[in-house]
This record gives C-alpha cells, structure tokens and sequence, in this order.
C-alpha cells in the first residue's frame, strides 16, 4: 500500500461484535502507514464506532453512508481503497454498491459465523478478507495483516 492515498471503510449492520474492533483496528493500521482513512456507517455503527473512541484516536474521520454515496455518485469525492465491512446479505449490498460507484480497490471484509458462504457468494470484484469471527477478532486481524502489511 502507499502513503498519502484515501481509504474509506463502510461499516454494515454493527450486530456482530467484532465489527467495530477490526475498523479501529484496521483504521489505525491504515493511518500508521500514511493513508487518510474515512470511515462511513449508519447511525448505529457511527455511535458505537464514537463511543469506543470517543477522542478520535484512532478513527480521526467519520460520515453517514448516504452522505459519502452520494457524494461519490456526484463525483465530488472518491478513494483509493475501500474496504466494505460485512456478515450479511445488507453489507454485501453496501459493497455492490462502492464496487459499482467508486474506481477504488475494493475489500470485501467479510465475519461472522457464515463467513464462508457469504465470501463466496461474492459476484463484483473484491480481493476477499474473509474470517469466521464473531467476538474474537484475531482470526480477522491476521487475514487483514496479510493485506495491509
């Protein structure tokens, strides 16, 4: 990966756990090596996101996923990476979507207990991050450490 790029994470539906450790944990791996990293959710996944790190630590910018489609739609804004958290059929939406709107290098990060079957259920193109992990993040850590080192 290369210093000074854009990396947008989307956060899908925060019903498993480990979801909101891996994008501070991903977040801060990014930034380290120089990247601007945006991290993008609904309500419930912003909140919890702000009330792990509520002095932006780790995760320095955050938006509405409506907010940034729309801007990436508009043309007004785009990354050079996007990394699209999911464990169900609603997060695999979000990532259709980026895939389909934005020239980033797509991440389908996919958890939870049907991790398997939702990676390969994955039809746009995506290099696959895929761990069955619901509470313990190592097993995704390790994957995503393969791709970010």
């Amino acid at each position: 990966m290369t210093e000074g790029k854009k990396a947008l994470l989307v956060m899908g539906c925060p019903e498993v756990p480990v979801q909101i450790s891996i994008v501070i944990y991903l977040a801060h791996r990014l930034e380290r090596a120089g990247w601007d990293v945006t991290v993008a959710g609904t309500n419930a996944p912003i909140r919890l996101l702000r009330a792990a790190d509520p002095e932006k630590y780790y995760v320095k910018k955050s938006v509405d996923l409506d907010w940034i489609i729309q801007e990436i739609v508009e043309k007004r804004m785009d990354y050079d990476a996007c990394f699209a958290f999911m464990h169900s059929d609603a997060g695999m939406a979000y990532g259709a979507t980026f895939s389909a709107i934005s020239k980033a290098k797509h991440y389908a990060v996919v958890f939870g207990r049907n991790a398997e079957v939702l990676g390969e259920s994955i039809e746009y193109p995506a290099e696959k991050i895929v761990a069955v992990a619901t509470h313990n993040p190592g097993p995704l850590m390790r994957k995503i450490d393969k791709v970010v080192i």
